[in-house]
């Protein structure tokens, strides 16, 4: 299940907590359950957010797949922390983001003075990769989550952050889930991968295989490097929407990349990652993810 860890330290917009859960009694969860929010989130003892984001979680829960999805009111002040973010962001994705994504993000042309609008960036993923996003009115359980990735649908919360730590979220976000997975979906080859793991885990039930499968995606579209003209940059989406995270990758320990090693590191989500595996490169990250999922 979707966990808040008790002790977690504060960082700058760190981790993506949905994960796949070892749980056979979770394949028919609704794609719109919500998690509260913790008596310690940023937000928890102001009102006016709290009742903008039930606001926004509205659009979600009327919402029909496959509809255009409705805008989000969003205000000057959440227009400003998008601005904070990307602002933070610029700098670090020029140091050490991959060319791939670089390109991505290029492409999708956001606005650094406004949130996009997911129907808008829905429309270009889907014009450049057949991927869709869909609103969810909160977190969503990690399998229903990953399964709609089989579907080519990117199940996408709309609210931002509290005003007050706009480099810092403990939850995804409308910012996380556009700079890190939606830039990234506007890659047939990432796109394909996504998909690639949403079948993987449509066909599993076993709660090992569960929890190796987890592992594995953590390591790579969370948290995965490679190798590019000498230097290492990142391509996993936790680390791409993370201004701290970037900072912080080189002082972790790099371990080549091999899948089946990977799938039996446990991992710790309440801290900068200690331990990453590293590709040579892209083609060889995107090559060796491909096999091992296709034979999953």
């Amino acid at each position: 299940m979707i966990t808040t860890t008790e002790t977690q330290t504060p960082l700058l917009d760190h981790v993506d907590m949905r994960m796949v859960v070892a749980n056979g009694d979770n394949l028919g969860l609704d794609r719109n359950s919500i998690v509260r929010l913790d008596p310690d989130h940023p937000g928890f003892r102001d009102k006016e957010y709290r009742a903008r984001r039930n606001a926004i979680a509205q659009i979600a829960l009327s919402y029909k797949p496959g509809s255009p999805i409705p805008p989000a009111p969003y205000t000057d002040a959440e227009h400003g922390v998008w601005s904070t973010i990307l602002k933070a962001l610029g700098p670090a994705h020029r140091e050490h983001a991959c060319a791939e994504y670089l390109a991505c993000i290029e492409r999708l042309e956001f606005d650094a003075d406004r949130i996009p609008q997911l129907d808008e960036v829905s429309r270009k993923v889907e014009a450049i990769s057949g991927f869709r996003l869909e609103p969810v009115a909160g977190l969503v359980e990690p399998r229903v989550f990953l399964e709609s990735l089989a579907r080519g649908v990117f199940l996408s919360t709309q609210y931002i952050r509290h005003h007050s730590t706009p480099l810092y979220t403990p939850e995804p976000d409308v910012a996380h889930e556009i700079i890190g997975h939606a830039v990234t979906l506007a890659s047939p080859r990432f796109a394909e991968i996504n998909r690639l793991f949403g079948e993987a885990v449509s066909r599993t039930t076993d709660a090992g295989d569960l929890d190796r499968l987890a592992r594995v995606y953590w390591f790579t579209i969370e948290f995965g490097v490679l190798r590019e003209d000498g230097q290492i940059k990142a391509y996993g989406t936790g680390l791409l929407s993370s201004a701290g995270e970037l900072a912080e990758m080189h002082k972790a320990e790099l371990r080549p990349l091999d899948i089946e090693v990977a799938a039996n590191v446990v991992f710790d989500p309440s801290h900068f990652q200690s331990v990453l595996f590293c590709a040579n490169s892209f083609d060889e990250m995107y090559e060796m993810l491909r096999e091992f999922l296709v034979r999953w």
